[in-house]
């Protein structure tokens, strides 16, 4: 049987299993897709989509190209890709997946980068974002805000080592690539190209706000059936004890390594989905800085989920998924080993007391307040842009049958 034919079957038997699972299990299934439903609609929709929007009016302005121009002496040398790389950059860490691949297949379909360059960028513009790893891992499920500040070292550090690798993919087929033009440099130079690019898009303000709400809405629909479907998927492997074979396959290389036993199934957990895996991580009887370690290898391989998040938001571009996947392998043992590292020296026992952490728990303590206030109002912030995308979807709609007659 050649590898076509049994990636076939694996698939089709995996579906099959799914499928089954699901029909014998609906209330479970029930369960998982309004506990992923509430996740969406809660946190990820409500956080996300200002960020979107905004990336979206940006691009429309010709903010990219300024920052492109102003970025391009940092990039083009440590990271084969060009200045505009920098804001996908900036915009994947303070708003978390999936935003660096949404951003680099934005800029991909605007042909300011080639196809290698992409996939370049978009294997080191994938991060958490602080509030996230501060707010709901540090504080939220460990109580420690002090951990937030190795988690986010460790993850952001790792990220930026794994671009200064990844600028070798593809350095052999470089030639064949059309180059793009470099611009030059300098604070005018850079007003100037985005002037022409503001002319270029030429949309009207409205046009272009609404334009970025109908194209951010698609996209966190997409990536709230993701999450649903990773939600049920997870707990079809709790019933059908997978999580738990696989646990214990993970748990001879565990004991190899003299890491706690109870941290292989979190793990497992972790790699399908990140939030599950850090909650169930915290709760493990095991030395803080294995828990540590574990966590901030879930946050760098991302998980399945937002993997298949990506990979969706891909398809309909050259950019190859391949190297991405090899980038979150990469990053993640890059920021356990980091974590393993900077963790005596970063984290301290009596750190909520010591003078040199306290700006760190007054700041997450703000962050967490903020994120609890977020948490409670999201839903109405998720129902108001759902709202005007289809009022804004109803207008184009009746001004294109409009034109027609």
């Amino acid at each position: 049987m050649n590898k076509a034919y049994f990636k076939t079957l694996f698939l089709s038997a995996s579906a099959i299993i799914l499928a089954v699972s699901i029909i014998i299990y609906p209330k479970e299934t029930y369960i998982a897709s309004v506990n992923g439903l509430k996740m969406w609609w809660d946190v990820v929709f409500p956080s996300l989509m200002p960020f979107f929007i905004l990336s979206e009016v940006l691009m429309g302005f010709g903010v990219v190209h300024l920052i492109g121009v102003l970025f391009e002496p940092l990039m083009r040398p440590l990271f084969r890709v060009p200045g505009a790389g920098g804001f996908v950059w900036a915009m994947g860490i303070s708003s978390g997946f999936p935003a660096g691949a949404k951003l680099t297949a934005r800029l991909w379909h605007q042909k300011q980068i080639t196809t290698l360059e992409a996939e370049r960028l978009v294997s080191f513009t994938n991060c958490s974002n602080p509030l996230f790893m501060f707010s709901a891992i540090a504080v939220g499920f460990f109580h420690n805000a002090a951990l937030g500040i190795v988690l986010a070292a460790s993850h952001y550090l790792g990220n930026f080592f794994v671009g200064l690798i990844m600028r070798f993919h593809g350095w052999k087929k470089e030639p064949v690539e059309k180059e793009i033009r470099y611009r030059g440099k300098g604070l005018t130079n850079a007003f100037k190209h985005m002037h022409e690019a503001r002319l270029a898009d030429n949309r009207p303000i409205g046009q272009l706000l609404g334009d970025a709400v109908q194209q951010s809405t698609k996209t966190l629909l997409m990536i709230g059936g993701f999450i649903i479907l990773f939600s049920v998927l997870s707990k079809m492997m709790d019933l059908l004890h997978v999580a738990e074979l696989l646990s214990s396959i993970i748990n001879y290389f565990f004991i190899t390594l003299s890491l706690s036993e109870q941290l292989s199934l979190p793990l497992i957990k972790g790699i399908f989905e990140i939030t599950l895996g850090s909650n169930l991580t915290s709760l493990a009887q095991s030395p803080l800085l294995q828990q540590a370690v574990i966590v901030s290898f879930i946050l760098a391989f991302s998980g399945f989920s937002v993997q298949a998040q990506v990979a969706s938001i891909l398809a309909d571009t050259d950019i190859k998924f391949k190297p991405f996947f090899f980038a979150r392998i990469l990053h993640g043992f890059l920021s356990a080993t980091i974590c393993l590292l900077v963790f005596p020296y970063l984290y301290h026992v009596k750190s909520t007391t010591a003078p040199a952490f306290a700006f760190l728990t007054e700041k997450t303590v703000h962050i967490s307040e903020f994120g609890m206030y977020a948490l409670m109002h999201s839903h109405y912030v998720t129902l108001g842009f759902l709202i005007l995308s289809i009022l804004i979807w109803n207008r184009n709609l009746v001004k294109k049958n409009s034109l027609r007659t």
